[in-house]
């Protein structure tokens, strides 16, 4: 029979899978607006929303699960942070939703400036799901995390 985990582990891998959540949700918005913005063909769009971002998330969210020194990285990283108390209190929790925010602004700052002549913002839709690749592995590794025996002992009650 499995044991209860605690209120903070609970609370922490509550917020790793809200965030990739969110995360997801400010990327799929910030594709509606530059389809409605962006100059040039559907194409050109898709292919700079949808199928370049769409490989840097893969690779970044499959690479640190399958090379086992990203992974042992990512994985002390994630036990670090719960350590710490990410996700556990309202300061740390907004704190995560100010860097999400900042990065939405600047994802749709620049669609708004690629509609006006600026540089098309291919790398920034780059950039964010490659973000969104590394926060899914993070929420996976939580789920490693709480099968081994040395943090199994922390976080149950």
């Amino acid at each position: 029979m499995a044991m209860a985990h605690t209120p903070a582990w609970r609370n922490f891998k509550r917020t790793q899978d809200l965030t990739v959540v969110m995360a997801v949700l400010i990327y799929a918005g910030a594709v509606v607006h530059a389809y409605l913005r962006l100059p040039g063909p559907m194409s050109l769009v898709t292919q700079r929303t949808l199928v370049w971002p769409g490989l840097f998330l893969m690779l970044s969210l499959s690479l640190p699960l399958i090379v086992g020194r990203l992974r042992r990285g990512l994985t002390k990283y994630v036990w670090m942070s719960f350590q710490a108390g990410f996700g556990q209190n309202l300061r740390s929790i907004l704190a995560g939703v100010v860097l999400l925010g900042g990065a939405a602004g600047f994802m749709y700052w620049q669609i708004v400036g690629a509609a006006h002549g600026g540089r098309y913002p291919a790398g920034v839709f780059s950039g964010y799901a490659a973000g969104i690749g590394i926060l899914a592995a993070q929420a996976a590794l939580v789920r490693v995390l709480e099968r081994a025996p040395e943090v199994k002992t922390q976080i149950e009650r």
